[in-house]
């Protein structure tokens, strides 16, 4: 794994903006930054290509002894919702997609750092933006990138129930309304009707017991980039068992949605190469270590003790709660931390996407950086 340094398109600005990605430049400073790029072999590839899908594997038997061990309360699931989430999970609802943020430098096997398995972003840049840099830049080699055909496949598959889906998100976010209009183009590309609502036009028809839009349509299909703890806590969230629409991401992924799982999945599967040792706070970490809050987005209100140092990020989390997990460094390449977000489609490892940092902190400001493999 190598960090290149490199001269940025003359005009990549207009590219990006050309298949939709205007939020390039995030508070006056780069988020998109082509200055660099990541070179692997393909070997490095496969190894993380079968990182994602053991991953995957564990946190899927996670959630079958979370259900069947009522482990609801470790992670501040509502009681309420357990049976919703675990008729859900029986039913079999399928999961549109997930990313897990891996240190890795390479060698050795990568360690998973945190699952976003609800409302997973920087989803545009990974799956189109960093395809055309590739072609652009270095069109004689690959790139572990198979995001937006996996879409695709997914959604054909879901039209046959689904005719129409409609995409909510908060309607004020430039990078939220990013990824819904991608997600909502690959939809649209399998042949479902994809409609926009605002997730706060979200209505409740109490006489029919059913979610609608804004004309009193109803909502039987709605994929929401909306985290579920906030969902359960909405005035309308004890209604959605009654109502039972189709949701992406399905109920069953609050379980995996909060980094309480951390710890679960250490203490089902200790030792295993891919996990690093994490304990909830009644069993407080000795030696170097990572507090994280159990909910909490763009990594906020994180900290980090090495030795005497200690490193925090602000924020407004953590009243739910912190996990305490083994801290690893990540990788450093001239002062740059980079996390590597490797994708889940349709349960199928689909492609990786880069954030780095001058921090070991990936916040909501770090930058996407793109990549590319050669053979070995």
């Amino acid at each position: 794994m190598q960090r290149l340094e490199r001269q940025a398109r003359a005009d990549w600005r207009q590219r990006l903006e050309a298949v939709g990605m205007n939020f390039h430049t995030i508070d006056g400073a780069v988020y998109w930054d082509e200055s660099a790029c990541y070179r692997f072999s393909r070997s490095q590839i496969d190894v993380l290509d079968d990182a994602t899908a053991e991953l995957h594997r564990l946190c899927l038997q996670a959630v079958e002894q979370v259900i069947r061990r009522d482990w609801f309360e470790r992670l501040r699931i509502p009681r309420w919702a357990a049976p919703y989430l675990t008729a859900s999970w029986e039913r079999g609802d399928p999961s549109l997609f997930g990313r897990f943020d891996l240190a890795w430098d390479g060698s050795g096997p990568p360690k998973l750092l945190e699952y976003n398995a609800d409302t997973p972003t920087a989803l545009p840049e990974a799956a189109v933006v960093q395809w055309f840099w590739l072609t652009d830049c270095f069109p004689q080699a690959d790139q572990f990138n198979s995001i937006h055909e996996k879409l695709i496949a997914f959604w054909q598959g879901y039209r046959h129930s689904h005719a129409e889906v409609y995409f909510a998100g908060v309607a004020d976010s430039d990078e939220d309304a990013g990824n819904v209009a991608y997600l909502m183009d690959t939809a649209l590309q399998a042949g479902i009707r994809p409609h926009w609502l605002a997730i706060e036009d979200i209505g409740w028809q109490a006489a029919a017991q059913q979610f609608v839009d804004l004309q009193d349509r109803p909502i039987r299909s709605l994929f929401k980039l909306y985290p579920w703890e906030w969902l359960l806590r909405e005035e309308f969230g004890p209604y959605l068992p009654k109502a039972n629409p189709s949701l992406l991401e399905p109920a069953w992924k609050q379980i995996l949605s909060n980094k309480g799982i951390l710890p679960i999945l250490w203490e089902l599967f200790e030792g295993h190469p891919n996990l690093l040792p994490a304990s909830f706070a009644d069993k407080p970490m000795l030696g170097d270590f990572v507090r994280k809050p159990l909910y909490s987005r763009e990594g906020a209100n994180i900290e980090i003790r090495r030795g005497s140092s200690v490193v925090e990020s602000a924020g407004l989390y953590g009243d739910d709660g912190y996990i305490y997990q083994r801290y690893t460094p990540l990788p450093e390449f001239a002062g740059n931390y980079p996390v590597i977000g490797s994708w889940v489609v349709a349960g199928q490892p689909a492609g990786i996407g880069i954030r780095e940092d001058k921090t070991e902190i990936t916040g909501n400001n770090s930058r996407f950086v793109p990549h590319f493999f050669v053979e070995d």
